[in-house]
């Protein structure tokens, strides 16, 4: 998938329902692993790139003690 694939997916989805957001973190990191995981398999290294980038951010952040 090249970027100009993926902006015209963008674009076609702006014209669809907006879709209902995700209760939780965990909802949204399903959602975006799942997405990696179907540009990984079609070989859309760009779109995978930038889902790891969205994975990376949706991630929590534990301040606090490290396991020994």
């Amino acid at each position: 998938m090249t970027m100009l694939s993926l902006k015209l997916s963008k674009a076609l989805a702006k014209g669809r329902a907006a879709p209902a957001r995700p209760d939780s973190r965990e909802e949204l990191l399903v959602t975006l692993l799942r997405k990696r995981a179907a540009a990984h398999n079609i070989g859309a290294e760009e779109l995978e790139t930038l889902l790891r980038d969205q994975i990376r951010w949706a991630l929590p952040i534990h301040h606090g003690a490290v396991n020994d």
